[in-house]
């Protein structure tokens, strides 16, 4: 058994720490097993300038996910579990022809609790001629002890920053001590991967890309969120602060939740960000 599987006998994948036995099928709250879900995968032109492109980034969405949030914009395959299941083979196969398909980058999308078993198809299809940048593209909610496990495996880390406070996490994702999680992953991030380099296409070739959704009502605590990266991450972050939250999926239970945050709650975020020194704001 590989050591990336070994998480999973006693699930610490993410901080969930369900401890249940994956392996023999047992779920946790992120309601999969040992096999690999995903939704889709393509050539997808929606990322980030630098992730994008030309040829677009080859990106594979998994199915489900470790955090519960209640305005997701993907909730059909974040909580509804639109997939379909692949072989490690298969993945590696599909990771292989995205390459072949002129693709920057391996975009894997929500693989955190599917992560042991991802990276073994990563691991194979370095083997078999992979050499495009690995982008972990996850929410943020991670464990940094499994984090450490994928160094060397990742090129760029791309986790949301998603809530300043632990409060307004467990209120609208349903978890615990998000903000301290993901606060120790991005160090250890940042650790293995420092800042964002571009080659010279402005195409990432490795480091961090943080993301902020800028919640109406200040509800996700933008400006700690901004504090952190500014003091403990690097200035020189490449950082993109989002406005395109819109309120879908369960969203209508919150009163703040029910509308699109005004361009000036945007704005504000925007300032104060470059008011504390970052640089690289997308």
């Amino acid at each position: 058994m590989s050591d990336l599987k070994k998480w999973l006998q006693s699930c610490k994948v993410c901080p969930n720490f369900c401890n249940v036995n994956r392996l023999e099928g047992k779920k946790g709250c992120c309601r999969t097993a040992s096999e690999i879900v995903i939704s889709q995968s393509n050539l997808h032109f929606g990322e980030e300038p630098v992730l994008v492109g030309k040829a677009g980034s080859g990106t594979i969405f998994f199915t489900a996910c470790n955090l519960e949030c209640i305005f997701c914009q993907n909730y059909d395959i974040s909580h509804l579990d639109y997939g379909k299941f692949v072989s490690p083979h298969d993945l590696t196969t599909i990771m292989l022809f995205l390459q072949q398909s002129k693709a920057e980058n391996i975009n894997l999308v929500t693989p955190t609790h599917q992560a042991p078993l991802i990276f073994e198809s990563v691991k194979m299809a370095k083997k078999r001629g992979l050499s495009i940048p690995v982008v972990y593209n996850c929410g943020g909610y991670e464990n940094p002890e499994f984090i450490k496990e994928l160094d060397g495996l990742v090129d760029i880390y791309m986790p949301d920053f998603k809530y300043g406070t632990n409060e307004s996490a467990l209120k609208y994702s349903g978890v615990k001590d998000y903000t301290e999680y993901c606060i120790k992953s991005l160090v250890e991030m940042q650790r293995q991967v420092g800042s964002l380099k571009l080659d010279s296409r402005n195409v990432a070739v490795k480091g961090i890309i943080i993301r902020h959704l800028v919640l109406p009502e200040n509800a996700a605590d933008s400006k700690k969120v901004i504090d952190f990266i500014a003091n403990n991450i690097s200035l020189d972050t490449y950082i993109n602060i989002m406005d395109q939250y819109r309120p879908v999926y369960r969203a209508n239970e919150y009163r703040i939740l029910r509308r699109r945050p005004f361009r000036y709650e945007v704005e504000e975020v925007i300032k104060y960000a470059r008011k504390v020194g970052l640089r690289r704001i997308c």
